[in-house]
């Protein structure tokens, strides 16, 4: 089955749509938006924007133009 689309109301999720499951199925909820990643990782990846931004500011980037023809050479 697919993901299922639910909101909280009242404390309570609902979902948008109704569904036929059997008696007791089992279900998993996930949040949506959800930071899942330590706040290591996080670090890591704000590292690598400021560092990226960086060398954006710097000049050091490729034209567009230069990507295409790179990808259309691998193809």
């Amino acid at each position: 089955m697919n993901a299922l689309k639910a909101h909280v109301r009242n404390g309570q999720i609902v979902l948008d749509e109704p569904v036929a499951l059997p008696e007791g199925a089992v279900a998993e909820v996930r949040l949506l938006h959800q930071d899942d990643e330590s706040p290591e990782e996080r670090a890591a990846i704000e590292a690598a924007i400021d560092e990226g931004l960086d060398e954006l500011d710097a000049g050091h980037f490729v034209d567009d133009e230069t990507v295409r023809a790179m990808i259309r050479a691998y193809r």
